[in-house]
């Protein structure tokens, strides 16, 4: 009994010692070092406090469309002569658009990750969603019967997809070896005139960033010999090209940098008239504004200069020559741009498509607005995404929130 309550005193004494010590140890330990800020998303990278407390966010995206009944076409406004129709409706987050030479419309999508084809049936407009379930397919590309997909970090391609288009096979990986960055990593795809390029952009990976030296990029894969080879440097993000009907030189829009104020900078639209040209992000933005924190210590006469200025915060996307007939002969080789329109700036702007001018040398003459309406004061219901010129000399425009695409014609 005795040795019982010796041992239970001992362990009493035990407990109460190491209770003594366990607090002895709290006392002397350091203090929690505070929480770190949590790091910013990617597109408020730059932004200042009092832009902070603007609560400007990025649009969400459109995920759904639009009722065919429920597009307001009728607030499309164009020049006298001309006319703005809905085309084909239904398809959620319809951007990149390219056609085949049987007259397929292809459409890529940034965020539902589908392919739509657009084809003509008993002399109606039919929609087949072609694929579901990719990556960022914003960008589409046609070649010898095969519909080309730039998905985020990947190139895949789609045999005989015409005959083929209710059961699509599986699509061929043309090269896996692209940046997996999901800010500015969607694509947007160009076949080069003689057919051996696919031209295309790698954004860079923040809103301003010095960044890797396989991002900010304009490249081409040679489909010979899947070789990757960069075309252009300091290009933020470009999410259209075309190239010149008469020259078959390069042009690209651009989308420049966030937060810097409401008027600067400008998105740009570039020539490339050679192999390595440097168009100065992040030093450099619009060819004469130096970036506030990377350009110090630089000069933007280091770099080439855009073409245009196109706007600030406008978004500008997709882009084409006009090569058609059906217009008037003074849009001929005039540059179409859809101006997807702002969402850092405290009044918007941008929400239409802009016509560029030039003359015979590549010099802008003239830039105007050619389709308005998507806009009424600060509320928008559709964002022009492309512009596509039909063999009829007509334009498309695809809208990427109302899931429509519209078609502009001119009566003589």
């Amino acid at each position: 009994m005795k040795l019982t309550r010796f041992n239970r005193a001992l362990q009493s004494a035990s407990l109460a010692v190491g209770m003594a010590l366990s607090t002895l140890a709290m006392a002397q330990a350091p203090a929690a070092a505070p929480a770190a800020p949590a790091i910013p998303p990617t597109w408020a990278q730059g932004r200042t406090a009092e832009q902070a407390a603007l609560n400007l966010v990025p649009h969400p995206p459109g995920m759904t469309a639009l009722p065919a009944g429920d597009i307001p076409t009728d607030k499309l406004k164009v020049p006298a002569g001309f006319k703005v129709e809905l085309w084909a409706s239904g398809m959620p987050n319809a951007r990149s658009m390219v056609q085949t030479p049987n007259g397929t419309l292809f459409v890529g999508t940034r965020f539902p990750g589908n392919v739509y084809a657009v084809v003509e049936k008993d002399g109606k407009r039919e929609v087949k969603t072609i694929a579901k379930g990719l990556h960022r397919p914003n960008g589409v590309a046609f070649k010898d019967g095969s519909l080309y997909v730039a998905e985020l970090s990947r190139i895949i391609r789609y045999d005989n997809i015409e005959a083929n288009l209710d059961t699509p096979p599986t699509p061929v990986v043309v090269f896996d070896a692209l940046p997996k960055d999901e800010p500015h990593g969607w694509k947007f795809m160009k076949l080069s005139p003689d057919g051996n390029y696919l031209y295309f952009q790698i954004g860079t990976p923040a809103n301003i960033v010095v960044q890797p030296v396989t991002h900010a990029t304009i490249v081409r894969l040679n489909l010979k010999t899947n070789i990757l080879e960069t075309v252009a440097h300091g290009v933020r993000n470009s999410v259209g090209m075309d190239f010149h009907p008469v020259t078959k030189e390069l042009w690209f829009t651009n989308n420049a940098r966030d937060w810097v104020n409401d008027d600067l900078p400008n998105d740009t639209l570039h020539r490339v008239t050679r192999k390595g040209m440097n168009f100065g992000y992040p030093f450099c933005h619009q060819g004469d504004l130096l970036d506030i924190d990377f350009g110090k210590g630089r000069s933007c006469d280091e770099f080439d200069k855009p073409v245009l200025k196109i706007g600030p915060h406008v978004a500008a996307l997709g882009m084409r020559f006009y090569t058609g007939k059906q217009f008037p002969a003074e849009y001929t080789n005039n540059i179409f741009i859809a101006e997807h329109g702002s969402w850092n700036r405290t009044k918007k702007t941008g929400f239409d498509v802009v016509r560029v001018a030039l003359d015979t040398k590549g010099n802008v003459t003239k830039k105007e607005v050619f389709i308005s309406g998507w806009i009424q004061g600060d509320d928008f219901w559709g964002r022009p995404a492309d512009v596509h010129v039909m063999k009829d000399g007509s334009m498309l425009v695809s809208d990427d929130v109302a899931g429509a695409i519209f078609r502009v014609s001119h009566s003589k």
